[in-house]
């Protein structure tokens, strides 16, 4: 009887000293957000009462009370799902009579999550106030937000070494990320979740996503990024300006075509609806150098004409819109330096940019450039921007375009198109910061469209 009875006896210690611990530490996170709410004026009298519980102060100087309590709720969340598992599984070991605790149970469904509730129990941040002051508040207020600690860790700003001053002046570095991030929050947590050192998983795609979104910037991250396992070296400058990459070198996974040759206009199931044909070098060589060919119109400017009216004075520039790097492999037989924007909206048009010699820039719609002010010779728009932009995205566009445009820079509006209707109210958009005008060209599109192209001049404005 003895012996029969020792198996249950240790089960039953060792279960009950596990609800202890779990006990605890759920006694302790309540302690610490009684600790917290009070610090924060939750247990106050008068009118401060009704400002608390009624949401106008979710922010205590600068600390993000709400997220510090849905972090506390999701710990204490963990800690009693596990006690529900156990709890669980004593009534099955006691209908069982006497089967040892399983080892894989006891350190899947146990330590595990004992351990994950422990380490999120530690990541949860109370603000720390400098002494002799009211109210100076260290951390910032949205570390409790998310969950994932690599998250945390990119915000959290980095104070320098031995307290000494950076060279941009500062004792600290504050790292970026778009405020859209935490209406993203699963999602943005996918894509930090990863083994630092190791490889990331194979998710531009999710990145686009939230960039699209205005997540934006990003995260970095410290993983290591694929690349095709068949990666080839490129072709020699003199020959990848005209010449169809290597397909080896893209990674292929994430679209409809698996090669270049069926991204050809031709296959109506290749993936991507804008830029017809900008995969075919035949046709992509005819643009902005002829206008011989039968879908040329006269919003067409020729490469040579726009450079003529600036003889030598072009030498940097923007190419905003989508494309292959076209443009800006015509500009470079000119001597001009372009970086061209790009989004791989249904192929890959950065990695085909740059397979060919040129530099794509990763950017959205949503972001301001990265570039000082005063400092391109042009800027270049295509394809990418027509009458679905919204008239006050586009304001603070063109108004991005004039601060990098230097004082004679000019400003290349290509094939714009629209609603007729709405013609008025984009020609205000584009004239109202009184470039001086060169071309200015409009040309029947469709029975309800036009198109706009014109070539414009930034003024000295010297203040």
């Amino acid at each position: 009887m003895g012996r029969s009875c020792f198996p249950k006896c240790k089960l039953a210690r060792i279960m009950g000293w596990i609800q202890i611990i779990l006990g605890g530490l759920v006694i302790l996170v309540s302690l610490l957000s009684l600790t917290r709410f009070y610090s924060a004026g939750f247990f106050l009298h008068n009118e401060d009462i009704c400002q608390h519980f009624y949401n106008l102060r979710d922010v205590s100087d600068g600390f993000d009370v709400k997220s510090f309590s849905d972090r506390v709720g999701e710990v204490i969340d963990m800690l009693e799902a596990l006690q529900a598992k156990l709890e669980s599984k004593v009534q099955e070991m006691e209908k069982n009579k006497g089967t040892m605790l399983d080892k894989k149970f006891l350190e899947d469904q146990i330590v595990s999550p004992l351990h994950s509730a422990n380490v999120a129990l530690r990541q949860i941040r109370v603000p720390k106030v400098d002494e002799g002051t009211n109210s100076t508040v260290k951390e910032d207020h949205l570390i409790n937000f998310f969950i994932i600690e690599e998250i945390r860790k990119y915000i959290t700003p980095k104070e320098n070494r031995v307290g000494k001053i950076n060279l941009y002046g500062a004792d600290k570095v504050y790292n970026t990320i778009g405020h859209a991030c935490v209406l993203y929050k699963k999602e943005l947590e996918k894509y930090m979740d990863y083994d630092i050192g190791s490889y990331c998983d194979d998710d531009w795609n999710l990145a686009q996503k939230l960039m699209l979104n205005g997540c934006d910037p990003l995260p970095r991250r410290r993983c290591l990024t694929r690349a095709s396992k068949e990666y080839q070296k490129p072709h020699p400058i003199n020959e990848s300006l005209w010449r169809l990459p290597d397909g080896r070198n893209v990674r292929w996974g994430n679209y409809q075509c698996r090669n270049f040759e069926c991204l050809s206009s031709k296959n109506p199931k290749r993936g991507y609806s804008k830029c017809i044909g900008c995969f075919q070098m035949e046709k992509e060589k005819l643009k902005w150098v002829t206008n011989n060919n039968n879908n040329s119109l006269v919003v067409d400017f020729l490469i040579s004409d726009v450079l003529a009216i600036k003889q030598g004075e072009v030498r940097i520039g923007l190419d905003y819109g989508i494309g292959t790097g076209t443009f800006a492999a015509r500009m470079r037989e000119q001597n001009v330096t372009i970086v061209s924007t790009a989004l791989n909206l249904g192929a890959p048009f950065n990695e085909m940019i740059a397979l060919r010699g040129l530099v794509p820039l990763y950017v959205t719609l949503n972001q301001r450039l990265p570039f000082f002010d005063n400092t391109m010779d042009l800027v270049h728009t295509t394809g990418f921007m027509d009458g679905w932009i919204d008239l006050l995205l586009l304001d603070f566009i063109l108004y991005d375009w004039d601060r990098i445009l230097r004082p004679g820079g000019l400003l290349w509006i290509d094939r714009f198109f629209c609603n007729r209707n709405d013609l008025d109210d984009y020609m205000y958009m584009f004239l109202q910061l009184r470039y001086k005008k060169h071309k200015w060209v409009i040309s029947p599109k469709s029975k309800e469209e036009v198109y706009l192209s014109a070539l414009l001049e930034k003024p000295p404005r010297a203040i």
